[in-house]
């Protein structure tokens, strides 16, 4: 048996003929260690959970407060993060620990369908609640009236599950043959297709994930400089009154919303900016 002429070895499938394709990862020489993978997952999980008790406090002390539809956002943000560490990090250790993907490098089995899906589901969640949670604190800091009139703990509610709904549809996608999610070196975990015989579904389905993961962090941008600007300018001018607190609970709202959004461009800016220009 020869190699096909046309076509040049790789560190992917080789076939050759009346042999069975092997899978990529044993075409590999590198050592898989999920070592850092696990300890992540861990970290992740543990600090999700610690984050949940303090958040559930929080909002049973203050349930019929200003600062209880914030609490609802971020009990749910830590949630849904809580939930993107166990899923996908589970199948990601699953991976390491099989030795092989259970499928060929080109073509994508089921389990990297759905971890491909739990990528996309988890890694827009928080973007989109970050995002939502940054435009409900620029409300209630630049038109507080509108806000108590407009939004209280069921359209909270409402939203978030609108956000899961959106981020679910944009996951669901490639299932529907519009994008593809293939495995990614080295072979442990998967993602939306963005390089090697890339189809025009799969460039629309790399833009539109990087667009929207860019599109929020912008405007969670705008919505938190505004803010900012709107507190400064306040607490400069206020003089000594009774309504101190609810300034200093605008302020440490306002505060975390800026760590959120600043971790989620450190952790997100960098690979959607690089999809969308590989696109």
């Amino acid at each position: 048996s020869a190699l096909d002429a046309d076509k040049a070895p790789s560190n992917q499938t080789l076939q050759m003929p009346g042999v069975a394709p092997v899978p990529c990862r044993e075409n590999l020489n590198t050592t898989t260690d999920p070592t850092a993978a696990g300890l992540s997952m861990t970290l992740g999980i543990v600090s999700n959970i610690i984050a949940l008790i303090i958040l559930a406090k929080a909002y049973a002390r203050l349930r019929k407060r200003s600062k209880a539809t914030f609490l609802l956002f971020a009990s749910s943000l830590v949630a849904t993060d809580l939930a993107g560490h166990v899923i996908p990090g589970t199948l990601v250790l699953r991976l390491y620990t099989s030795g092989n993907t259970g499928g060929l490098c080109n073509q994508p089995d089921g389990t990297c369908h759905f971890l491909g899906g739990s990528m996309v589901f988890f890694g827009l969640c928080p973007l989109f609640l970050g995002c939502v949670m940054a435009m409900e604190r620029c409300m209630g800091v630049t038109q507080p009236l509108l806000h108590a009139r407009m939004v209280c703990t069921a359209h909270t509610k409402m939203v978030v599950v609108m956000i899961w709904l959106l981020a679910l549809s944009v996951a669901l996608l490639p299932f529907f043959h519009l994008g593809t999610y293939t495995y990614q070196f080295p072979w442990t975990w998967c993602f939306i297709k963005v390089l090697d015989n890339t189809s025009i579904t799969d460039l629309i389905f790399v833009l539109l994930f990087s667009g929207l993961g860019l599109a929020a962090l912008a405007v969670a941008l705008v919505c938190n400089t505004i803010s900012g600007v709107t507190l400064v300018i306040a607490r400069l001018r206020r003089k000594k009154c009774q309504r101190r607190s609810a300034k200093s609970h605008d302020i440490e709202m306002v505060v975390q919303l800026v760590g959120i959004m600043v971790t989620s461009c450190i952790c997100w800016s960098p690979l959607l900016v690089s999809m969308a220009i590989t696109a």
